[in-house]
């Protein structure tokens, strides 16, 4: 079923991981509109916002049946063992008992309406401690596909606001080699703010990362 498990063969092996990857996002997403259907109340913090998706969802056993999850396994804040990275949530696949790199990561980042389109805002952030990670390799990316939660913690248009990341990553990020900009996918069935991109690492391989971008601002106590 899973043919080789070297991901070098990006025409052959890539689209089966990608595929794989989108399902698992799909379920992230339902877990997500579980805990706005919760009422969650949050704290402004991107750790804590994710702690809760992670531990009271992502491996909340009885969610996990629910939803489709079982077959993988969620870890938070880990330290690589090939890179510098600490990864926001590792998504252990039955691959990695195969291959211990064979692993999808997620970053997570806060954003809200503040200096949308500057350098010193959120949206900088998640390009320059988000987008930059995987392309630099201080995030691996063994299945050449990665991606990102976006927490809106403020009321924001979020799809003017992607825009504005891509401005940013055009303008201010001229560094990062973008093949596709951040575009709007449809994968994920009754939820709009789905979105992929198409980058170069500096190794001058082709690599996708995924964004969703979760509203959130309705759950965050002021």
């Amino acid at each position: 079923m899973y043919g080789s498990l070297d991901a070098s063969n990006f025409s052959g092996s890539i689209p089966f991981y990608d595929n794989e990857f989108e399902k698992i996002l799909s379920k992230i997403t339902t877990c997500y509109q579980v805990m706005k259907t919760d009422k969650v109340v949050l704290e402004n913090d991107e750790n804590k916002i994710r702690d809760i998706l992670l531990l009271n969802y992502l491996k909340n056993d009885e969610i996990r049946e629910k939803v489709d999850l079982l077959e993988w396994h969620f870890e938070r804040e880990v330290q690589e063992d090939h890179s510098i990275g600490r990864t926001d949530i590792k998504v252990i696949s039955p691959n990695t008992f195969k291959k211990q790199e064979a692993y999808y990561i997620l970053e997570c980042k806060r954003l809200d309406n503040t200096n949308t389109a500057g350098t010193s805002g959120l949206n900088a952030k998640y390009i320059e401690n988000g987008i930059d990670r995987f392309i630099t390799k201080y995030y691996s990316s063994y299945y050449r596909v990665n991606g990102m939660i976006g927490f809106v913690v403020e009321d924001l248009k979020i799809d003017e606001n992607v825009k504005n990341i891509n401005t940013l990553l055009t303008t201010s990020f001229s560094s990062i080699i973008t093949k596709q900009e951040i575009t709007k996918d449809s994968f994920i069935d009754n939820f709009e703010y789905h979105y992929s991109s198409v980058h170069t690492d500096k190794d001058k391989d082709e690599l996708k990362i995924y964004h969703l971008m979760f509203d959130l601002s309705e759950n965050i106590q002021h």
